[in-house]
């Protein structure tokens, strides 16, 4: 699989901060002793035969570094080692003038099928309201739809919640999805997601529950993107089409460290609706194939609500 980093895109699902003071990161070995703490606390597998084993080697390899460069080397292997994959060390960014981001693209199709692409979503040049609305507006306004087609393709990450509630009338109330951690799961409202920004659920009119809805996938659809996509995971009246996703399904914090760099923990993976539980494999589509959104017209146009 094609190497799954971006800077920025990694702001995944929910954002905490620790003040724990577990050690002085003001030195190699404190700042090494720091992090394994951290992730030794929090991290999904730090309860693994391997953690155990690969901590007592990095804090035995800490005790005799004398840079930082060695000790953010031993973190990153430590955070992968600890939390998976979508766990990582990412430096400080210095500038953010060039970075890319994208509001979603919304359109009406032919045969009355509304479109929607949902890009990846940090909120650092596209506001989270103006993401929100470019598609939950346009969806309201389009109620007589012949179906949707909900586009995830390259959708990297970032924060779930906005994405979700873009596409808040397409999906029941109640439990859309759940973070499967260590020891505890937590479910996730519909109800929730919409009261983080700001709207109530009793204010988004629904699509009819038999309207259809195809959501298409590729390699890069990860981490938020891919929460998105388990949110309509065992509805009747939806199913994805495309390729694997990347296999980042799963839920970070995120802990900011003194020299500026960042510290992604992973905590939880994703379980559906259907009880599947996601994390770092990819998810497989409903229908795997290489024309995904023509073989989606295809299928809302078979099964048009009446």
């Amino acid at each position: 699989m094609k190497r799954y980093y971006l800077l920025f895109l990694f702001f995944f699902v929910f954002i905490a901060s620790s003040c724990i003071r577990l050690g002085n990161q003001g030195n190699p070995k404190g700042y090494v002793r720091y992090c394994v703490r951290l992730l030794d606390r929090q991290a999904l597998y730090s309860d693994s035969p391997q953690w155990r084993q690969t901590k007592d080697s990095i804090l035995l390899v800490s005790k005799n570094i004398s840079s930082f460069d060695e000790a953010h080397s031993l973190v990153s292997r430590a955070a992968h080692i600890a939390g998976g994959k979508h766990s990582q060390l990412l430096p400080p960014v210095k500038d953010t003038a060039s970075y890319q981001e994208i509001a979603p693209e919304v359109k009406l199709m032919e045969n009355g099928i509304v479109y929607v692409f949902l890009p990846a979503h940090s909120g650092i040049k596209v506001p989270d309201s103006l993401y929100l609305h470019t598609v939950l507006d346009f969806l309201l306004a389009h109620q007589d739809a012949q179906g949707v087609v909900l586009d995830l393709r390259g959708n990297r990450g970032g924060n779930m919640y906005p994405m979700i509630a873009a596409v808040s009338p397409l999906l029941p109330d109640g439990i859309i999805l759940k973070f499967k951690g260590r020891k505890r799961t937590v479910p996730v409202s519909l109800d929730y997601v919409l009261s983080s920004n700001g709207l109530a659920a009793g204010e988004i009119p629904k699509f009819p529950s038999t309207l259809h809805v195809a959501i298409l996938t590729d390699e890069w659809t990860g981490s938020s993107g891919e929460a998105v996509l388990l949110c309509f995971r065992g509805l009747g009246n939806a199913r994805s089409f495309g390729i694997p996703t990347a296999g980042f399904a799963s839920a970070n914090i995120v802990e900011p460290l003194s020299d500026g760099y960042t510290l992604l923990i992973t905590v939880s993976c994703n379980e559906a609706r259907t009880g599947e539980v996601f994390c770092d494999d990819p998810v497989s589509p409903d229908v795997e194939t290489q024309t995904p959104l023509e073989d989606a017209e295809a299928w809302i146009k078979e099964n048009y609500y009446l």
